[in-house]
């Protein structure tokens, strides 16, 4: 594990330890934050794309990419 991928599990093991209404204020601001937010629905979007392509056998964009590299 690299030290950024512990610094994330630190993240997420902090995260889930919080009471319910401390979670949610903290999603609050990440919301709030207009880079975060745009990178979280970005993420969203892809993982809905990927799964919707997988669901019907097409391959994906980032395949069809590596391929070409």
């Amino acid at each position: 594990m690299t030290a950024l991928q512990a610094t994330a599990e630190v993240f997420w093991t902090a995260f889930k330890s919080l009471p319910k209404g401390a979670r949610r204020n903290f999603l609050d601001r990440l919301m709030v934050d207009r880079g975060t937010r745009r990178d979280l629905e970005d993420r969203l979007d892809n993982q809905a794309a990927e799964r919707v392509l997988k669901e019907h056998g097409r391959v994906s964009w980032e395949t069809l990419k590596k391929g070409l590299k």
